[in-house]
């Protein structure tokens, strides 16, 4: 599950690391007020204006804006809040700006220099051990430093079982170029970071730009924040952070009849039990010339409820051209599912697409009877390969 910047920020701050202050809002008029109330506390000389959405890139888009004074908060509170805000990682018709951050301005002059620095908290998967991932190159895509200074970038591997260590902490520290009080600060930080990481049963955060403050403070500008859904009955207070309006609407709806189910960019929809089998499905389909649309696990209780939830699902999808359903029936019942595609025949109306049915294992001898005596047009396919030539036929 995926977090606001705020939202990151709030859980960093519960576990004393050092954030930006600020205040979320959706009204202009709320905004404002935050700005006011912001500057009574920090007396900030100007504020931060940032678009919240589940993306990065937000400045390139216009969604992030110095304001000098409150009416200028007012201004690009006004202008961001509704945009469609297109970023490099967006589609290309964007997303709505629903709630934006008011944040105090931590640029602020001092007799030491700023610096923008970048930190990250991940697992890497090739070693099952979480990493610190940093460089002194921060305010700038990692994946640009990566193509062109890849010598800026350090990592440090975290035993599980020791911990980070007060060594790796110092190591940072060193390879960022901190001394005196900057280089206690960022061990601190770091430490607060991890812990923070490991509390909340993340998959990554990713903060950047943490800056060094002209008084030698470090501070998380920004958060991106991933937690995982599989920990989340740990964490029953972090539900309140999902944001469905920043969600597909299609994942959404699979995930409330307990689908696995995500969306891709093609053209043709795939209905399988089991995520291997599932895997392989979108490979034939590509090689034979087709691209799957989702990606889209039944599971192993694969009834005719089910499936006629999943071609519900699929059917929403307006570039999906064919379907393909491959079940193959171990746990699961062929003939349940034969049934199932049977009965969303009949509830959900006039089918317009194509529908490729290959069903094998058990029950599948009934199962091809009950597709058989149903009326239905619908193609059958005895192997997988078979199957795929049915679908490449489709769009011959």
């Amino acid at each position: 599950m995926n977090l606001h910047e705020y939202q990151g920020k709030e859980i960093l701050s519960q576990h004393g690391v050092r954030v930006q202050r600020g205040y979320v809002a959706e009204k202009v008029s709320e905004a404002v007020s935050k700005g006011k109330q912001l500057l009574t506390e920090t007396n900030t000389p100007c504020f931060i204006v940032k678009a919240q959405i589940h993306a990065g890139g937000r400045g390139k888009g216009g969604g992030v804006k110095l304001a000098k004074n409150l009416d200028e908060l007012e201004h690009y509170s006004n202008e961001i809040l509704g945009m469609m805000l297109i970023t490099p990682q967006t589609s290309k018709e964007g997303k709505k700006v629903r709630k934006i951050f008011i944040g105090e301005d931590v640029y602020y002059p001092g007799k030491n220099k700023i610096e923008e620095l970048y930190i990250s908290v991940l697992l890497d998967r090739t070693t099952n051990k979480n990493m610190v991932m940093y460089s002194s190159e921060g305010g700038v895509e990692i994946e640009q430093v990566a193509e062109e200074t890849p010598d800026k970038i350090f990592i440090e591997k975290i035993d599980p079982i020791v911990g980070i260590t007060d060594l790796q902490l110092q190591t940072i520290a060193t390879n960022l170029n901190l001394s005196n009080d900057a280089f206690d600060n960022m061990c601190d930080f770091i430490k607060k970071l991890y812990t923070a990481y490991l509390e909340s049963d993340a998959s990554l955060f990713e903060i950047n730009p943490v800056i060094k403050s002209s008084d030698n403070k470090i501070i998380a500008v920004d958060a991106k924040v991933t937690l995982d859904d599989n920990a989340l009955f740990r964490h029953p207070d972090f539900i309140q952070y999902r944001d469905e309006y920043e969600e597909d609407p299609l994942e959404n709806e699979a995930a409330s009849v307990g689908l696995s189910y995500v969306k891709l960019d093609g053209n043709v929809g795939c209905i399988v039990n089991g995520a291997g089998l599932a895997m392989a499905t979108m490979d034939i389909i590509k090689h034979s010339g087709g691209n799957p649309a989702n990606f889209l696990d039944v599971g192993g209780t694969a009834d005719a409820k089910r499936v006629e939830a999943a071609l519900r699902i699929i059917l929403n999808d307006n570039n999906v051209k064919a379907i393909l359903v491959n079940i193959f029936g171990g746990i699961v019942r062929c003939d349940r599912v034969a049934q199932g595609i049977v009965d969303a025949y009949k509830n959900i109306g006039s089918i317009d697409v194509p529908i490729i049915v290959r069903l094998q294992g058990t029950n599948a001898v009934e199962a091809k009877e009950i597709i058989d005596n149903s009326g239905l047009e619908v193609i059958s396919a005895i192997s997988l390969q078979s199957a795929a030539d049915k679908v490449k036929n489709v769009f011959a």
